[in-house]
Parts: C-alpha cells; sequence; structure tokens
C-alpha cells in the first residue's frame, strides 16, 4: 500500500498527516515550532522528523510516494548548509521524495482546490502570494519584521507600543490601549503616570522593555489593539483601519489586473472575529474570498497529488468524515474598500 504524508510546521507547531489514494488520513504527528528562523535548524528539523515518524507508526516509511511540507521560514532552505541539516533528517527516517514548500502554498490548497489564485496570510508576521498551479509564483510584502510584515500580529504590536509612546509623551489620555499596554509590559511598575516625571520614566521603562525581549515578542500586544478597536477607540481603530489597508494593497499586488481567481485568508488577524478580517474582506469586494482552516490537510492533499495524481480525494480526518470547515464570502454588493 502507498501513502501520502503532509506537515504544516509552523513558528509555533508541527502537525503531519498521513493518507492513502483514497483520502482517509491514517496517522497523525504533533511536535513544538519548526521554523527555522526561529530555531536552531537542526531542532526544527528534527521536530518535522519527528511528527512524520509518528504520523506513520509502524508502517514502513519507503512506502510513502510523496511527502510535502509546508513550512514557516522557508526562505532559510536557501542556505545549503540548512538545507542539508534538514536532508540528513529525511534520510534518517527513510525519506526519499520531500518536497518543501512555503506555509502559503499549503494554506491555500487546504481552502480550494483551484489550480491559480492569491493566499494573504496576517498571523505573527505577513505575506501576500501568488498562486499559479498550487506553487507559489509571487509574492507582496512577507520581508520579516525588520523589514515589512505590514498588517502582521507583530506590526499591530509595535503600532500599540508607538500610540502608547505618544499618548505619553503628548500628555494625552492614558485610558483603553495605553492603559492596557502599560500593564501587559510592565505590570504594576508603581509609576505615577500623572506627573510629567512619571510619564517620561514609563516612556523610557516601556522602550526597555520592548527592546529587552525578541522583536515578535511584540505581536502580543495586538489582542489589546482588537479590543480597544471593538471598544471604539479612536486610536486603536486607526491601526486596525491601516493595517487593512495594508494588506489589501498586498493582496492586490500578488495579483495580475482583473484576475478574479480566489483569495485565500490565512491567520489569527484575518479569520474568526477579526476586526481586520471584516476590513480586508470589505476591500476585496467583488472576489471569492475563502478562509483556510488546517494547513496540514492541505499539504497532506498536495502531497497526495503528487503521489496519485489529479483528481485524487481530498484528505479528512476520519472523526469528522470532513475537511475543515471553508468559509466563502462573496461581497459583490458591499462598497469598495475605503479605509
Amino acid at each position: 500500500m502507498s501513502f501520502a504524508i503532509g506537515v504544516d510546521a509552523g513558528g509555533t507547531s508541527t502537525r503531519a498527516a498521513l493518507v492513502d489514494a483514497t483520502g482517509v488520513v491514517l496517522g497523525t504527528g504533533r511536535g513544538d515550532g519548526a521554523n527555522p528562523n526561529s530555531h536552531a535548524p537542526e531542532v526544527a528539523a528534527g521536530r518535522i522528523a519527528d511528527a512524520i515518524t509518528a504520523a506513520l507508526g509502524a508502517r514502513d516509511p519507503g512506502d510513502v510516494r510523496a511527502c510535502v511540507i509546508g513550512m514557516a521560514g522557508v526562505s532559510k532552505l536557501s542556505d545549503v548548509r540548512v538545507a542539508a541539516v534538514f536532508d540528513a533528517a529525511w534520510t534518517r527516517i527513510g525519506l526519499t521524495n520531500v518536497r518543501v514548500v512555503a506555509d502559503a502554498e499549503v494554506a491555500y490548497a487546504s481552502a480550494t482546490s483551484a489550480p491559480d489564485g492569491t493566499v494573504l496570510v496576517a498571523g505573527t508576521g505577513s505575506i501576500a502570494g501568488r498562486i499559479r498551479k498550487r506553487r507559489l509564483a509571487g509574492t507582496a510584502g512577507g520581508y520579516g519584521w525588520l523589514l515589512g510584515d505590514e498588517g502582521s500580529a507583530f506590526w499591530l504590536g509595535r503600532e500599540a507600543v508607538r500610540s502608547t509612546l505618544e499618548a505619553l509623551g503628548r500628555g494625552l489620555p492614558l485610558d483603553g490601549l495605553p492603559s492596557a499596554v502599560l500593564a501587559a509590559a510592565l505590570g504594576p511598575s508603581g509609576l505615577d503616570v500623572r506627573t510629567d516625571t512619571g510619564r517620561l520614566a514609563a516612556s523610557r521603562a516601556l522602550i526597555t522593555a520592548a527592546n529587552a525581549e525578541a522583536p515578535v515578542r511584540l505581536a502580543r500586544f495586538a489582542p489589546l489593539v482588537s479590543a480597544a478597536h471593538d471598544a471604539g477607540e479612536p486610536a486603536a481603530r486607526a491601526i486596525v483601519t491601516r493595517a487593512a489597508e495594508l494588506l489589501v494593497a498586498n493582496a492586490l499586488a500578488a495579483r495580475e489586473p482583473g484576475e478574479s481567481t480566489p483569495v485565500v485568508l490565512v491567520g489569527s488577524v484575518l479569520t474568526g472575529q477579526s476586526p481586520i478580517g471584516e476590513l480586508v474582506r470589505r476591500g476585496l469586494s467583488g472576489l471569492e474570498v475563502l478562509t483556510s482552516s488546517d494547513g496540514v490537510l492541505g499539504a497532506a492533499w498536495l502531497a497526495a497529488v503528487d503521489a496519485f495524481g489529479e483528481g485524487v480525494v481530498r484528505p479528512v480526518f476520519p472523526q469528522t468524515g470532513q475537511i475543515p470547515c471553508q468559509e466563502h464570502v462573496k461581497t459583490s454588493t458591499e462598497p469598495g474598500f475605503s479605509g
């Protein structure tokens, strides 16, 4: 019997699924994050290999006809030394047909069978990708925290801190978002922000605290922006509006003029009850907008296509007998995004 394996390797978790030609998920594996930009290559490769091994169980790795790994931070494999570490991990567990792709590709495939379209990702980071024949053919944004990641959770958190620093420096009220940011960053600092001296001390302490951690940790302030937005706070609403504008701009930049293919939204900033997600959908008025909900099934399906050919059944989890719910949004009657 032949199998295919799909892996969704993100910054915080790694999931693997073993499927057969009928689309049944026969085994799964799970581990911690495996983004080689966030973890040592040996650690990242080992976590992916362990998840694959768990999904295989007692089955022979030689029966795996294809393995597709959607990896956050896949650009790191352009370093031949890093790529060698991952190749050694595949060899160690007995896999030979491994294809590593951007996590955006598997996220897109999890929501639609259409070979061409656009994927817009906004989680801790952000990127828009042009998909052609189910492969990433071009991108807009996605340059990382230092150079871009517009509209991402990192970007939102950074803007929340900047807004708080502005409120401190200009003597603006500190209730709402600034208060929440200060509490999250400094805890019960004991600083008296009712005085100019206290505000200056709080500003310096916030800058110090933000710079003392890895930059990506700014993403932890993103939920505070959403909460303040929902409470009607003008500063938070401005941040949310700007985030949506930047994300829509990147999505459209990744598309060709007049393109009518689907757009797949991925990541916590765009899904669920996110106010940014709603504004982005409005900004993509007239297009078919889908929501990705399970990247590992997208990876498993891509692997199944590699292994068994076009027309192969999309994978399903046996617990539910269904692929994850896909949210189809057609917004042709909504106004265009105006910010």
